[in-house]
């Protein structure tokens, strides 16, 4: 009788509106995984998921332990709240992950605020917002407010003038709760780039250096297009991946992928903004293929704890992605052009994700995209082109 492997068990932790729960377990597959998804959502067939609370970290990894059949051998969250989760049954079983408190405090801005400062990284001036809105200490300049818990923009107002922040205040209020924490910063005009990396034993390796041709100045702050590699000087680059190390470490992320925003002044200083326990959001992961294999594959590798290159493999052509904000509300009837679009020299994909009859609900109160698009060409420049 020959020997049969069994099959590494991955348990896939997901918030029912992910874009990325296709992508793992596309990865999961290639990897040879069985996978036990536990999720938020509803589930069509009984059984198919273990359905659990994901605003309850403790209790949520508590009923997917009883309801494993084996221990698992690693454990993956895709974003939102379920990255918590994940962090704390991974803890439990003593497999590849951060620290449970590292990922809730990379997950509120506020906290990740108060870790920067501790270690003196240059960030904007910022305060939390009183029950009676009130804030000490940033004078007159324009100013961001934002929830500490959302992402993708959610939330997030600029204000320049005392009436307009007490609209903008009252709009995040009304978004969040009466009772729930918001913070305010100081403005910070710039460049904007994100580093998508992956933290093995403490060392970020840097998987991409995004820029944000359309960094926006607001009110509000929807992302649009993303380029990489980002078109830096090589003194730019340099300070923004230590910028980088310097706030996962301080936050305390040692294994995993991290997605983290910066903006760069006019005098060509890397300002920190913030960052997220995960690897960058939407379907924008479909530009990046490290080491050749698709982000979410190599993502499920390393939290399976198998050997990784030494050095991810950051050539290759310039690749990016435009996102299809919500323009205004309303509800979708159809979407017109996608095959010209895909015709266009240098366009790789078109991807609509929103169907007929989907409510359309823009930022500062929305968090989805109507869909994307995405590029490739020999350089960052004919990308945006394209």
């Amino acid at each position: 009788m020959g020997w049969v492997e069994t099959p590494p068990h991955l348990v896939l932790v997901t918030p029912r509106h992910s874009y990325r729960t296709g992508a793992f377990l596309t990865a999961a597959r290639a990897l040879g995984c069985r996978v036990t998804v536990a999720t938020d959502a509803e589930v069509a067939l009984p059984g198919s998921a273990i359905v659990v609370d994901l605003a309850d970290p403790a209790g949520a990894a508590g009923v997917v332990e009883q309801r494993l059949d084996t221990a698992p051998d690693a454990v993956v969250g895709t974003d939102g709240p379920a990255l918590t989760v994940a962090a704390v049954l991974a803890e439990e079983h003593r497999l590849v992950t951060s620290p449970a408190e590292a990922v809730r405090i990379a997950l509120d801005k506020m906290a990740h605020r108060l870790a920067v400062d501790r270690i003196g990284g240059r960030q904007p001036a910022w305060a939390a917002v009183d029950r009676d809105g009130s804030w000490p200490g940033l004078g007159d300049d324009p100013v961001v407010l934002k929830p500490t818990d959302r992402q993708g923009g959610q939330g997030v107002i600029r204000a320049d003038t005392p009436e307009g922040v007490r609209e903008a205040l009252d709009r995040v209020r009304r978004l969040v709760g009466p009772d729930a924490p918001i913070m305010v910063e100081r403005y910070l005009p710039g460049r904007e780039v994100a580093v998508d990396g992956l933290v093995v034993h403490g060392e970020v390796r840097p998987l991409a250096v995004f820029e944000k041709p359309d960094p926006g100045d607001g009110p509000f702050f929807a992302e649009t297009v993303l380029l990489q590699p980002a078109r830096l000087s090589s003194d730019e680059y340099r300070d923004v991946l230590a910028l980088t190390a310097r706030v996962v470490a301080a936050v305390g992320l040692t294994d995993g992928p991290v997605h983290v925003e910066h903006r760069i002044d006019e005098s060509g200083r890397v300002w920190f903004l913030e960052l997220a326990p995960r690897s960058i959001g939407g379907l924008c992961s479909r530009v990046l293929r490290p080491d050749g294999e698709p982000l979410e594959q190599l993502l499920v590798r390393a939290a399976l704890g198998r050997a990784l290159p030494t050095r991810l493999d950051l050539d290759g052509p310039a690749t990016g992605v435009h996102m299809l904000a919500v323009p205004r509300p309303g509800v979708l009837e159809e979407v017109k052009g996608t095959d010209r679009a895909a015709a266009v020299s240098g366009i790789t994909g078109v991807e609509v994700t929103m169907g007929p009859g989907a409510e359309l609900v823009p930022l500062p109160e929305g968090d989805r995209y109507v869909g994307f698009v995405f590029a490739e060409a020999p350089a960052p420049d004919d990308v945006e082109q394209a």
